[in-house]
């Protein structure tokens, strides 16, 4: 009886193991994903890399395993759908802000905030003047920090939102609704004649963001549910709810499609389990 016990144990510890390693693993591992769509209102092809939660991740000396990825895509433009940076005190964003900015040398960045960016912009009691830095930081010519406000690209015939949701919608345990018209008091309307592309860093409000208008959404946040298992997805969301509706992928709601990013890195448990991080190259055609 106490041998069986003895392998028993011994089993156990071998498999505790060997899901630590897993979780080691692709929690500093990235791959690249590549997706297409076919978008109403764009007027040529384009291609762009979307990164979402970085979380101040780095990828060999000074993320350069990333920024040589990201060259060799050589995309038309950058897309952060948020948290760039952890929301913690005293955080050293060295890594976050020295991608974004040798990135910007090369390419035009459209930076949306996540749940992140918006705590220590509206904590100042607890991070000072963290968010101030990391803005100051990061202003140049290529780089569009899209706090509630829109910009055009004309060559692709595409308006760009950065969404920045109120903190309450990103709360824990559950979904918080979203009140009648919020979005509507927070952001510009869609142009009907441009493509309209959306970064919303919390995919749990996609058929609010259909409703709005967008052709494509992008997001971020769950972090591909931490660990991943067959048939059922993603385990557990940062909102602390199991098995997420959104964790990671392509969505469709009516004439609307949103790209939900992995991430590319984490925090609090900077562990992923058959859940590597991802980068995303992304190719946008006219729809015919």
């Amino acid at each position: 009886m106490q041998s069986v016990l003895g392998i028993a144990v011994v089993a156990v510890g071998l498999l505790l193991a060997a899901l630590l390693a897993v979780g080691i693993i692709d929690g500093n591992r990235f791959e690249v994903v590549k997706e297409e769509f076919f978008l109403s209102g764009l007027s040529q092809k384009c291609r762009f890399v979307l990164i979402s939660d970085l979380h101040n991740q780095v990828y060999g000396n000074k993320n350069e395993k990333l920024i040589h990825t990201i060259k060799n895509i050589n995309p038309d433009f950058i897309v952060v759908a948020g948290d760039l940076v952890t929301s913690e005190e005293k955080e050293d964003m060295t890594p976050g802000i020295e991608l974004i900015q040798i990135l910007s040398r090369d390419y035009k960045i459209y930076y949306g905030l996540g749940n992140h960016e918006s705590k220590i912009k509206n904590c100042p009691e607890r991070f000072g003047n963290q968010y101030h830095f990391l803005k100051s930081s990061l202003t140049n010519k290529n780089v569009c920090l899209l706090e509630n406000e829109s910009v055009e690209i004309p060559k692709y015939n595409i308006q760009i939102t950065g969404l920045e949701l109120d903190l309450k919608y990103f709360a824990h345990f559950r979904k918080c609704a979203m009140k009648q018209g919020y979005l509507q008091q927070m952001i510009a309307k869609p142009i009907k004649d441009k493509c309209n592309l959306l970064i919303a860093h919390n995919p749990d409000y996609f058929e609010e963001y259909a409703q709005w208008g967008a052709d494509l959404v992008v997001s971020g946040h769950v972090h591909g549910g931490i660990m991943k298992l067959p048939f059922l997805g993603g385990v557990l969301a940062p909102s602390l709810r199991i098995f997420p509706k959104y964790d990671g992928g392509v969505y469709k709601e009516g004439k609307t499609v949103m790209l939900l990013g992995r991430g590319l890195g984490s925090h609090t448990i900077k562990l992923r389990f058959f859940n590597p991080a991802q980068l995303y190259e992304v190719t946008l055609k006219p729809k015919l």
